[in-house]
């Protein structure tokens, strides 16, 4: 609707070129056409006129005045009016809501879908665990939040690479391999000898078991076997790294996230790559040594202070890998890449970008693009749930898909805008009530399924084509508000692909279904007037598959019955 309006306005501005009212040499600017808060002033409204009075040196509601009159006639425009200082607010026809169910209908699972991004590749990096442990609930809403906007951005036309980055050498890798050699030993954490820094967990053991069991290990087309020799602290670091991964990958699984790639932090090392990188700054002039260490000028590129590098010891600081991972992600055509990140990662992006601008090799400013999550919550009766036995020390993701499901999981956790404090309800997660949105939305689209069948049972024939073309009998205000929230759709999925914030869906879906549940209870659906019926059971389709489409956005399922 948006689109078919501001063709409607382009047009309008051409007339006035033509007629000479506004000069030859003034452009068409970058106008919006958007919902005004309330439906009093308008289904839509555009600022075009007033964009357009100060280069034509006119007065906007002249302008305005002009505009409207220049606007093609439509059959989707019920009435047109100036409003304020030159607004245009428009009033659409019932006609106009009404195709629109016709276009759910017609376009099917592609309602909503665009080609903004058509051509162009993004890689979304999330979760990005260390293979250290089980999962956490803060995982599980970093995976949530990357894979929903993987799944919008591909809405949106790009093609989207979902990449899992692991953490794969360093000082808690060393941890988790010393822990497990403890383990294999017959040490308890609580036993003299315990590594200071060591994994507590329960998983521990069950990975050394396996370990001196000889056991197989295989992920991602790769196998690794325990070589059962507790002395063997790279055997024993390498079988820890496969297993934990293993169960990440698992995990993810269960939850309905995936990726295309899975980088390894030591390849970096491996390859020559943070050496590489590190050269290439030295060579472009924009680092310095002093006190034995190596350091990057980040101030030149808006850090608020400069970073070391390398450090006396001859060591990388953390953020020098990060930049070499990043300029991998450019060399392999990533012409935009996200990072999701926990809210406590902040400190680090300044530097990985100034590192990257200080590379000189065309990597554009304000890239990577970064989404921060905050922490989770967890409640069960009223209480905070904070210990878990198998981790250790918190709530694993598996214990909270265990105890509610995944699609309550995958609801809950991408709800809320990801850089707010979310708390997760495991007895609300569990209700099969309206309070519960997941179970209210999903209803919403089981009702419909449930009314198709009723037909059939009542000896009614849906007849889609007969309701297309009865659609105008859709002209009473329940229906015409149903179809009103119908038609945003398109619009919420441009809009979470362009801030990178696919709550925006669930929160659509949310008043989608309140709409639908509204209308459902005024406006009997199974009567005898087939013309009528086949009217109301296809606006009541358009509402099914719009909801599935979002669910799909979100990873959550679309059940037939509840």
């Amino acid at each position: 609707m948006k689109a078919s309006l501001r063709a409607l306005i382009t047009q309008g501005i051409d007339a006035l070129r033509q007629a000479g009212t506004l000069p030859a040499d003034i452009a068409t600017p970058d106008f919006v056409v958007e919902r005004p808060k309330t439906r009093e002033h308008g289904d839509f409204a555009t600022n075009a006129a007033m964009l357009l009075a100060k280069p034509a040196r006119s007065n906007p509601r002249a302008l305005a005045t002009a505009l409207l009159a220049a606007l093609p006639a439509s059959d989707d425009v019920a009435k047109v009016e100036i409003a304020g200082p030159g607004f245009i607010n428009f009033h659409l026809s019932p006609a106009a809501y009404q195709r629109e169910v016709a276009n759910v209908l017609r376009e099917g699972a592609d309602y909503g879908r665009n080609q903004s991004g058509a051509g162009r590749t993004v890689g979304v990096e999330y979760v990005s665990a260390n293979p250290t442990g089980p999962l956490h609930v803060g995982h599980g809403r970093a995976g949530v939040i990357g894979d929903c906007i993987a799944r919008v951005l591909a809405a949106n036309g790009w093609d989207a690479k979902r990449e899992f980055y692991y953490n794969d050498a360093g000082v808690q890798i060393e941890n988790l391999a010393k822990s497990t050699q403890a383990r294999a030993r017959g040490l308890a954490p609580d036993s003299e000898g315990w590594p200071e820094d060591g994994y507590r967990g329960d998983y521990i053991n069950d990975v050394a078991q396996a370990y001196l069991a000889g056991e197989t290990v295989e992920f991602e087309g790769h196998a690794v076997t325990g070589e059962r020799d507790v002395e063997n602290l790279d055997a024993i670091r390498r079988f820890a790294v496969a297993y934990l991964r293993r169960e990440q990958n698992l995990d993810l699984a269960a939850f309905g996230v995936s990726f295309n790639t899975y980088f390894l932090e030591s390849s970096l090392y491996a390859d020559d790559k943070v050496e590489e990188t590190v050269s290439r700054l030295i060579a472009s002039g924009h680092t310095y040594e002093e006190g034995g260490a190596l350091w990057l000028k980040s101030t030149d590129f808006g850090d608020d202070k400069d970073r070391v590098m390398r450090k006396s010891d001859g060591s990388y600081t953390y953020f020098v890998p990060d930049v070499a991972y990043h300029l991998s992600k450019w060399q392999r055509g990533y012409q935009r890449a996200i990072t999701e990140l926990g809210a406590d990662h902040h400190g680090s992006l300044a530097r990985v970008r100034a590192g990257l601008q200080a590379l000189d090799v065309g990597i554009p400013q304000g890239w990577p693009e970064y989404v921060l999550h905050q922490m989770v919550t967890v409640m069960r009766g009223g209480e905070e749930v904070k210990l878990g036995k198998r981790a250790g020390g918190y709530i694993t993701l598996r214990d909270l898909i265990e105890e509610t499901s995944s699609d309550a999981v995958r609801w809950f956790l991408i709800a809320r805008k990801p850089d707010s404090q979310l708390t997760f309800d495991i007895d609300l997660a569990r209700q099969q009530s309206n309070d519960n949105p997941v179970f209210y939305v999903q209803y919403a689209h089981a009702r419909v399924c449930s009314l198709h069948r009723q037909a059939g049972e009542k000896g009614y024939t849906y007849d889609q084509a007969n309701g297309l073309a009865q659609l105008d009998q859709l002209n009473d205000e329940g229906s015409l508000a149903l179809m009103v929230e119908l038609s945003r759709y398109p619009e919420m999925v441009e809009a979470a692909g362009v801030s990178l914030e696919p709550h925006m869906i669930a929160q659509y879906l949310r008043e989608l279904a309140y709409a639908f549940h509204t209308w459902y209870a005024g406006t009997p659906v199974l009567i005898d007037d087939a013309n009528a019926r086949d009217a109301r059971l296809a606006l009541a389709s358009a509402v099914r598959q719009t909801l599935a489409n979002g669910l799909d956005l979100l990873g959550v399922g679309a059940p037939e019955r509840m």
